[in-house]
């Protein structure tokens, strides 16, 4: 079974995607999945096609050699255009030569554009979507999924809550049969690196520098450190645990901007740790109650454990009690192997349901 892939967008998380995809080549092809790059959109390159697949090894020179279009151009069988505008990417997503839209492009989390329309006009079109994008999923999920369901089309999203550790698939598969009443959760790496930092003695700009230098944080760090990138991973969270339309307006949000440096050390001499937690909780009529905040949780906490960039999550269940999962929330690799998963998903229902990829 064959997939080819439109990558939208060609930066560390579609790179470290080639990088995959190069390495795990053997083990895909054991599975009886074959993906091929048969297109790639970036403000940088332009628009590069090729019906028969573009060749990794190229993919990943153009890479290396800073997003440079010039090895795409030498590349039997590619064109590269340099016109980038929305509607040329929009008629290139189109294309016949098209299964599977990879959508990871940098998107205003207040109008989850330009990614919503790239999802929404792939999935309208039939093609399949994988998105590492908060913005779309978390202001239009169901949607996105009423249309992909219309279109017999499938949206994957798992590296937009912890990236590549997988949380969402858990709850697909292995916490099904189970109730969730609510789950806790420490979703944004930067902002525990950062506190981590300040508790053991750093200010929070000395922190903040720290993250940026390591990669963990943005030239601009505001979404991290105000809370607002958590807020979008609670409702992404939510609307698939419970198909509730739950909003960033629901959500309650602080963010660690507003803890001062003498908090954050007072509540470590006392044995207490600072962390940003997301939450939310279905209460017995069925409403949500949603929050962001910083937490002192106490030594022994399930969640305390998780220090630096490493993520965790705590669902309460009905027949397990507590299931807390943790692992990388962030990374370039990290991001790029949920797509990988979400792609070895969606071969595996292909193969088993003999469903035709609609070009």
């Amino acid at each position: 079974m064959e997939l080819k892939l439109a990558l939208v967008g060609f930066g560390g998380v579609n790179q470290g995607l080639v990088e995959l995809l190069r390495k795990k080549r053997a083990m895909l092809s054991a599975e009886g999945i074959d993906l091929s790059v048969t297109m790639v959109a970036d403000l940088r390159l332009g628009i590069a096609t090729n019906p028969r697949g573009i060749a990794l090894d190229v993919l990943d020179e153009t890479a290396r050699n800073g997003v440079d279009a010039d090895a795409l151009r030498r590349d039997p069988g590619t064109l590269v255009s340099p016109e980038v505008n929305l509607g040329a990417v929009l008629k290139a997503i189109a294309s016949e030569h098209v299964d599977v839209v990879v959508e990871a492009t940098y998107t205003d989390p207040n109008t989850g554009e330009p990614a919503l329309s790239h999802c929404r006009t792939a999935l309208e079109c039939g093609k399949h979507v994988i998105t590492t994008n908060k913005g779309p999923i978390a202001l239009a999920q169901l949607d996105l999924a009423r249309t992909a369901a219309k279109s017999g089309a499938c949206l994957k999203y798992e590296g937009t809550v912890m990236s590549g550790t997988p949380v969402l698939r858990q709850i697909s598969t292995t916490l099904r049969g189970c109730d969730v009443g609510g789950f806790t959760g420490i979703l944004n790496g930067t902002s525990n690196f950062v506190l981590g930092e300040v508790e053991a003695g750093a200010s929070f700009d000395e922190a903040i520098k720290e993250a940026q230098q390591r990669g963990y944080a943005e030239a601009n760090p505001a979404a991290d450190v105000s809370g607002s990138d958590v807020q979008l991973k609670v409702v992404i969270l939510a609307n698939t645990l419970w198909s509730v339309g739950l909003t960033r307006a629901d959500v309650t949000c602080r963010g660690i901007v507003e803890l001062t440096e003498d908090e954050v050390r007072a509540a470590a001499a006392e044995g207490l740790s600072w962390r940003l937690i997301g939450s939310a909780t279905r209460q017995p009529d069925g409403t949500l109650v949603a929050t962001v905040e910083p937490r002192k949780l106490p030594a022994g906490h399930p969640l305390r454990a998780a220090s630096g960039v490493t993520n965790a999550i705590t669902f309460d269940t009905d027949v397990l009690g507590s299931v807390t999962i943790s692992g990388p929330g962030a990374g370039r690799e990290e991001t790029a192997f949920a797509i990988l998963s979400d792609l070895i998903e969606l071969g595996d229902l292909i193969n088993a349901t003999g469903q035709e990829v609609i070009a």
